[in-house]
């Protein structure tokens, strides 16, 4: 198949093209330097391409305390890329599937986070902004399929972790975070100091796993929104206990600062519908999980090392 990927040179673009060419197909990998998405014209250039899938991964955001700094640019930027390629996709690539990914965030965190309520409530107050350009996304795929009958599959992830992610010092999500930090403690002594008090839970996904998941998802699900996760949470502490023992570090230097910025108290996916298509997917258990991702530190360590350490949740 032909498969145009947006944000395909990103940490998650670039497992899912590895994964995909890896079985033949031809893909056109898209990143802000050789299509802005923000410029209306920005994917004329593939007009002439017949596409039989297009995942959308492309979106302006960061992890940690980003969102509450750039909300107005977040909206617009985001609604911009999104507004664009659905245009696009629905003028001249109507042929082609259109996967793309949602977001946890856009839960209101006092229902169960399972598909149905996906447009229900109202997302975290910090959040907010992104969590709603990602609800117009899947409005907008709700409307084409109404109106001229494209197919979609929107694909809401759990936080994805693992070899390959962002080296260019932009703020981390927090296991990567936790693991630069405590590395950096045992390398030169620095206080590894973590936001909030340890006990907020989180869920992770290996980006091998989730990469694997959505390319079978796509060839046999049409019209849907299906969560991807593990389906079980672990507080933050649990998470710095594993990191230093895979390290060596002890963890009881670490500090805790129950005055920054922690996001949502608890983020856990139900994946009952993930099961009733995928019954017997089997994820990196996450151990192995993080000593793959510990050692492309070790790998990376000029650029991800020496680096300011600005967040942590």
């Amino acid at each position: 198949m032909k498969i145009l990927v947006t944000g395909g040179t990103g940490f998650l673009g670039t497992t899912l093209c590895a994964q995909l060419e890896a079985v033949g197909h031809e893909i056109t990998r898209i990143n802000s330097k050789n299509c802005d998405l923000t410029r209306p014209d920005s994917l004329h250039q593939f007009n002439a391409q017949t596409y039989d899938q297009i995942y959308h991964l492309a979106a302006w955001t960061q992890a940690g305390d980003f969102c509450l700094s750039h909300p107005g640019e977040q909206w617009i930027i985001n609604q911009q890329m999104n507004t664009h390629i659905l245009t696009w996709w629905q003028q001249h690539q109507s042929q082609a599937k259109f996967i793309c990914m949602g977001t946890s965030c856009a839960y209101d965190p006092l229902v169960p986070l399972k598909e149905e309520n996906y447009l229900l409530g109202v997302p975290i107050d910090s959040l907010f902004t992104y969590a709603m350009t990602k609800r117009m996304l899947y409005a907008g795929l709700l409307a084409l399929n109404k109106q001229y009958g494209l197919k979609y599959l929107c694909l809401v992830p759990s936080t994805l972790y693992g070899p390959g992610y962002h080296t260019d010092g932009r703020q981390m999500h927090f296991i990567f975070d936790l693991i630069r930090k405590i590395i950096r403690g045992k390398l030169y002594g620095e206080p590894v100091i973590l936001w909030g008090d340890g006990y907020q839970s989180r869920e992770l996904v290996f980006v091998g796993d989730f990469a694997q998941i959505a390319i079978a998802l796509a060839q046999s699900v049409d019209n849907d929104l299906i969560n991807i996760g593990a389906g079980e949470e672990f507080t933050i502490r649990h998470f710095a206990e594993l990191i230093c023992k895979e390290v060596g570090y002890d963890f009881g230097q670490i500090q805790f600062d129950t005055s920054r910025y922690v996001g949502a108290k608890s983020k856990c996916l139900e994946v009952d519908k993930l099961k009733t298509f995928l019954p017997d997917v089997q994820l990196t258990d996450l151990q192995t999980g993080l000593a793959k991702t510990i050692a492309w530190f070790w790998e990376e360590q000029e650029k991800l090392l020496p680096a300011i350490i600005t967040n942590s949740k």
